[in-house]
């Protein structure tokens, strides 16, 4: 009874989630259908998909924002790219919070399962820092976006414009308002370039790991210990997306350094210290964020395979970030050496990572790899006169819900479109919904059977 009574908890949570960015959506597209939001009239489908990639925290969009919506419409489209960012449950607390409604245990449970906390206690502190946080950071990305921006634009559109952006970038949603080129006209910027590097790495991270570096970074100041001894206080988790982050952002910065250097198209009319903010930039933008400050359409093979890579990839569990999330690929790529390696469990940082968390990862990297490549298949059917690189370069967006475009999005059919969009709204709430059902399977009754062992050839 109590095993039934915990699988159907995680089912609510997973439909939860599911529905709740399901009904954020049609309502957006609705309000942003609406002649009071656009400039010019706008198909329905160009409201859903814009809709669907704000709250999906992509950025692939089929209008151009800054020219299509108004003042009305850009604000709406920057309230669903901050729910999205957020999460549906954490707007949900503050809602709650906002009209003063008392948190029940079941909704603390759903917060508990959403960011996969070790306890129900202080789940409403948590999701108020989470809040502050966000905002905090967010302003500080806006404040130094203004300073650019306020010359640029005056100083009413400079504010609005860093605010969009500042928001924007933290929620890894890439979507702008400067017009069809993103950033590319702010490639030599500094201030524009690290601004939204660090936002999108903050976002990226996850809001557990804020809290744990948070937490303890305090505790190392109030008891006066070494620096050092912070990095061995964090969680398995932190390490893990602190190691993982840093390998990538480093291993996407020299690869697209190396290959984009001498390209025309890119990075090859920019000075040698310009090149080296662009890679960065590159690097970081492919963790899920969207933007971009050098063509995508102009990038070589090389550089698009790799962006693929880092895009498949994406961010950090529980944050803005998409993709299958760095901690289920450490996970995996941990697994991999301990094999080799003759070891029986998955190993890290001297902790033995449980059983049932890595069948979990391994399923989430299959069935999100299993919905790319429906996704590649069908486009590539439906628009056979199109390379096939650029298709993969889009849907790879799509899925880890990144927004990089190969200028692709606008060109394809409305199916095609369609398929995007069900690929962005998989890849925002599916390692969640993943997770919550097989974390829910370890308490069936079928767990109890005990099968007799057989060995089957692998490899």
């Amino acid at each position: 009874m109590k095993n039934k009574s915990l699988r159907k908890m995680s089912l609510n949570t997973m439909q939860k989630i599911a529905v709740g960015f399901l009904g954020v959506i049609l309502l957006g597209a609705v309000l942003l259908w609406l002649p009071v939001s656009n400039q010019e009239p706008i198909a329905f489908a160009d409201a859903l998909f814009t809709a669907v990639s704000a709250v999906c925290v992509t950025g692939l969009v089929t209008i151009t924002p800054a020219v299509q919506f108004t003042v009305i419409g850009k604000g709406i489209l920057l309230v669903l790219i901050q729910i999205g960012g957020l999460g549906v449950i954490a707007c949900m607390v503050a809602f709650f919070l906002i009209i003063k409604k008392k948190i029940t245990m079941k909704e603390r449970v759903v917060i508990q399962q959403t960011y996969s906390l070790d306890t129900l206690t202080g789940m409403v502190q948590f999701v108020i820092r989470i809040l502050r946080g966000t905002f905090v950071v967010e302003g500080i990305g806006a404040l130094l976006y203004s300073i650019r921006f306020i010359p640029e634009y005056g100083l009413v559109e400079g504010i609005c414009y860093s605010v969009f952006h500042a928001v924007s970038a933290f929620c890894n949603a890439g979507i702008d308002i400067l017009g069809s080129s993103s950033y590319v006209g702010y490639v030599k910027s500094p201030i524009v370039s690290f601004t939204t590097i660090f936002l999108i790495v903050i976002g990226g991270l996850g809001f557990p790991v804020w809290h744990d570096i948070y937490t303890n970074t305090k505790r190392v100041i109030i008891q006066r210990q070494p620096p050092r001894r912070l990095f061995m206080r964090l969680k398995l988790q932190t390490k893990i997306v602190l190691t993982m982050t840093a390998v990538l952002l480093i291993a996407g910065f020299l690869g697209f350094f190396v290959l984009e250097y001498k390209n025309p198209e890119t990075m090859g009319g920019l000075n040698f210290w310009q090149k080296l903010m662009a890679s960065g930039f590159q690097s970081v933008t492919t963790r899920t964020a969207g933007f971009a400050s050098v063509s995508q359409a102009g990038l070589t093979s090389g550089s698009k395979l790799l962006a693929c890579i880092l895009m498949f990839v994406g961010g950090s569990p529980a944050g803005t970030a998409g993709g299958v999330k760095t901690t289920t690929v450490a996970m995996l790529l941990l697994t991999g050496v301990g094999v080799l390696k003759g070891k029986r469990d998955t190993e890290c940082f001297g902790r033995k990572i449980e059983p049932s968390v890595v069948r979990s990862g391994i399923a989430i990297i299959l069935l999100t790899f299993l919905f790319w490549l429906s996704g590649v298949t069908l486009i590539t059917v439906l628009e056979p006169g199109i390379d096939f690189m650029r298709i993969m370069y889009e849907v790879t967006s799509a899925m880890a819900t990144v927004g990089l475009t190969a200028d692709l999005t606008p060109e394809l059919s409305r199916i095609s479109q369609a398929v995007l969009m069900v690929l962005m709204y998989v890849g925002r709430i599916g390692p969640i919904t993943l997770a919550l059902v097989f974390a829910g399977r370890a308490n069936s009754a079928s767990q109890l059977r005990d099968l007799p062992e057989k060995r089957i050839m692998l490899g």
